[in-house]
């Protein structure tokens, strides 16, 4: 499957159309591999848009998605939620749609979600679950919270999936799915027009087939270019974290980090393995409830009043909890966390990027932990596990890239290069060279 450079390289050498590209956008968007995906698709805007795309613009005419938390001018803006299936329509795109628009990309429609993003899973009662791209024979979650986004990419219907990332809403997904999700500095791209999970943790970024297509769309989303350093993988000082990100990894994605390891190796990565202590300090960090349940709670209370009983009852119970945080507790967990980033910094230093297993499973069937009581268990265990490794860099307040790093013929495993804020281009770097490594071919 192309990505969307070579396409774009098609497109001004004549060897395609961005019509043609749209029409076949089309046709996968719309056809079974695509069931759930979209809540909302806009074929024929998308078709009435293309005669305006600038052949020459970045993107050239060429398909993205959006995640269903993002206002569309005309559009209501449900976030995968029927409370809000009939709000007032958006006045104007989000900053971030209007951004792909202007470099020339065409949007296709909006992506299915867990409601109000507050799930690593990716099941939604409402509108169905997409199914992971990953396995055609039996049914898996997509991972979430950005499900369709992810799906939306995998299949090939689009080349951008535009999500948000709060404690790993894109990376989750991207690794289940075997595809590229980058979540930049959170700072760097501006959050306006999308609905919030976390005002502290949510990140606005994107799902690509590439680490090359990763660095156009942060560029386009973050209005600034991103800085490749030259020089073979080995100049990179390289670490793995030992502690949490390693514990209780199934043994296909154990298989294929160990194995990721050895061939970055084997391409002359020197990789120190160090501890970090002060990963141990999260769970009492977090202990009076962290930053979204109560971030979530302050924006939904009032919905919650008016319409809760629509709303997914895993969903409402866990905004819920947010209820019982004390303004003391709040205003606490933020300078501990300022506390607790500085401190983590310091031990990151020496590094260009953190390598680790991106979440330590592969995806489970969508069956095993499907809308009911009584897969509740398994459901809240399951999103524990995937929310687990991506989390700890959204406590950070850093960056964070997966990669696929499975063998052919496996569930899809991600890789995940990280570090602390700021260090977006280290990453994109290290990422590229990575990539390169673990594919075997030339950029």
């Amino acid at each position: 499957m192309n990505d969307l450079h070579a396409t774009r390289l098609a497109l001004l050498a004549g060897q395609t159309t961005a019509a043609k590209a749209l029409e076949d956008a089309i046709r996968i968007a719309a056809s079974a591999a695509c069931a759930h995906v979209f809540t909302r698709a806009t074929y024929d805007e998308a078709r009435s848009a293309i005669a305006l795309a600038a052949p020459q613009s970045r993107l050239g005419g060429l398909a993205f998605s959006a995640k269903d938390l993002f206002d569309i001018a005309g559009q209501p803006t449900p976030a995968g939620s029927v409370v809000l299936a009939h709000s007032t329509a958006a006045r104007a795109d989000a900053t971030a749609v209007a951004r792909l628009r202007h470099a020339g990309g065409i949007n296709i429609g909006r992506t299915n979600m867990t409601e109000f993003a507050f799930s690593g899973v990716g099941v939604n009662p409402h509108y169905g679950t997409p199914a992971n791209a990953c396995d055609p024979v039996t049914p898996r979650i997509p991972g979430g919270s950005s499900s369709g986004a992810a799906v939306s990419v995998a299949t090939g219907a689009v080349f951008i999936g535009l999500g948000s990332d709060t404690g790993g809403s894109i990376r989750i997904p991207a690794a289940l799915n075997g595809i590229v999700g980058f979540k930049s500095t959170a700072r760097l791209v501006p959050s306006d027009g999308a609905l919030p999970l976390s005002t502290t943790l949510d990140t606005v970024c994107a799902m690509t087939r590439s680490v090359r297509d990763a660095i156009t769309a942060h560029e386009i989303l973050a209005a600034r270019r991103v800085t490749i350093s030259k020089g073979p993988l080995s100049h990179h000082h390289l670490a793995v974290v030992r502690n949490v990100f390693l514990d209780g990894l199934d043994s296909t994605v154990a298989t294929a980090f160990e194995r990721s390891l050895k061939t970055l190796r084997a391409n002359g990565a020197q990789i120190k393995e160090i501890d970090l202590p002060e990963l141990a300090e999260l769970p009492t960090l977090n202990a009076t409830g962290g930053f979204s349940a109560p971030e979530a709670y302050a924006w939904h209370r009032l919905l919650l009043e008016r319409s809760g009983a629509g709303y997914d009852p895993r969903v409402a119970q866990r905004i819920l909890k947010g209820a019982a945080m004390k303004a003391y507790e709040y205003i606490d967990l933020i300078a501990a966390r300022r506390d607790w980033i500085a401190r983590v910094e310091r031990s990151l230093t020496p590094f260009d990027a953190l390598l680790s297993p991106t979440v330590p499973i592969t995806a489970p069937t969508i069956e095993s932990v499907a809308p009911g009581a009584e897969r509740d268990e398994t459901f809240f265990r399951v999103n524990g596990l995937l929310l687990r490794n991506p989390s700890i860099v959204n406590m950070l307040d850093g960056c964070a890239i997966s990669l696929p790093c499975q063998a052919a013929g496996e569930l899809p495993v991600g890789l995940m290069l990280w570090h602390g804020a700021l260090h977006d281009d280290a990453v994109l770097t290290v990422a590229l060279q990575v990539e390169e490594a673990l594919q075997g071919r030339e950029k």
